[in-house]
């Protein structure tokens, strides 16, 4: 990292090896981060800093035998994880992944094998917990498969581990959960995912309740724990003390088929929010997200 990441190379080493503190003792950083926190994906942006001027000089448009060839490699990296694109599995194969290769092993480090794959945008591929694949001429982006899978069983475990827990207290233990992973997925084609996990929690929620009144009626606990609102049907309790209930005191699970999906609009690659000539580009992008919000 010392060798190749183009910042001040004391302040760096000293920033590696400064440890952290925690009630008040100091530990010192001998290897490696910790898996999951700020500094992880810090130090991954820059050490992969670089690659993507590498590929764009190396992979430029040009002419053969007079007819233009555009090999289309383009570059997208969230943190340590990235996407390559080709015009085809030949070009990725021999000349885009070796030169990746080289980079990385200068620094250090390597691609994982069971994270690295080669496909076609037909066939699709999952990125940052979602998935990736072209239909016909038009791209569609939804939830990936073992995104919703570790969502559901995170939701389940929850419930499960919570069969005695008061109904207030799980809803607001599972609220956050949900409107975390629905809110972080609801600028793609997420409306089906988010039918198909509310049915899902439904089921897991109509078992937690069911084991607690083996012997009452499928009715009895409907009306004690779903809250009819138009028509959907809200798992929801009046919190507070029977003296002071009123309606507004209902405590509602989350519904993700609630959150509006909102359609994001790429930043221009050069706009600079602190340039002033900049400042009508941002905002008028304020006032098209306002008014996606009341649509």
């Amino acid at each position: 990292m010392l060798d190749h990441i183009p910042t001040d190379k004391e302040v760096l080493a000293k920033w590696l090896k400064a440890g952290f503190i925690e009630n008040r003792t100091l530990f010192p950083t001998e290897a490696g981060t910790p898996q999951g926190g700020i500094i992880s994906p810090t130090l991954a942006n820059l050490t992969l800093d670089g690659l993507e001027r590498l590929l764009k000089e190396t992979f430029r448009r040009k002419e053969i035998q007079g007819k233009p060839y555009n090999p289309k490699v383009n570059f997208v990296r969230y943190a340590d994880d990235f996407i390559i694109t080709g015009c085809s599995k030949e070009l990725l194969e021999n000349e885009v992944k070796p030169l990746v290769e080289r980079f990385m092993s200068e620094r250090g480090l390597q691609l994982s094998p069971e994270k690295t794959c080669i496909t076609h945008i037909e066939q699709g591929f999952d990125f940052l917990g979602q998935n990736l694949r072209r239909y016909g001429d038009k791209l569609l982006v939804t939830p990936s498969k073992k995104n919703m899978h570790a969502f559901l069983e995170k939701v389940r475990g929850e419930i499960r581990s919570n069969r005695t827990l008061k109904q207030e207290y799980l809803i607001r233990l599972l609220n956050p959960i949900i409107g975390g992973w629905a809110y972080y997925h609801r600028h793609i084609e997420a409306g089906h995912a988010f039918r198909k996990v509310r049915m899902a929690i439904w089921h897991s929620l109509w078992r937690w309740a069911t084991r607690r009144h083996p012997n009452k009626p499928g009715t009895w606990i409907v009306d004690r724990y779903w809250d009819c609102s138009g028509r959907k049907w809200y798992f929801a309790v009046l919190a507070g003390s029977h003296a002071q209930r009123s309606r507004s005191d209902v405590v509602r699970l989350a519904d993700p088929t609630d959150i509006p999906i909102l359609r994001y609009v790429k930043v221009k690659s050069d706009a600079n929010p602190f340039d002033p000539h900049w400042r009508g580009y941002f905002e008028s992008r304020k006032r098209f997200r306002k008014n996606s919000r009341h649509r």
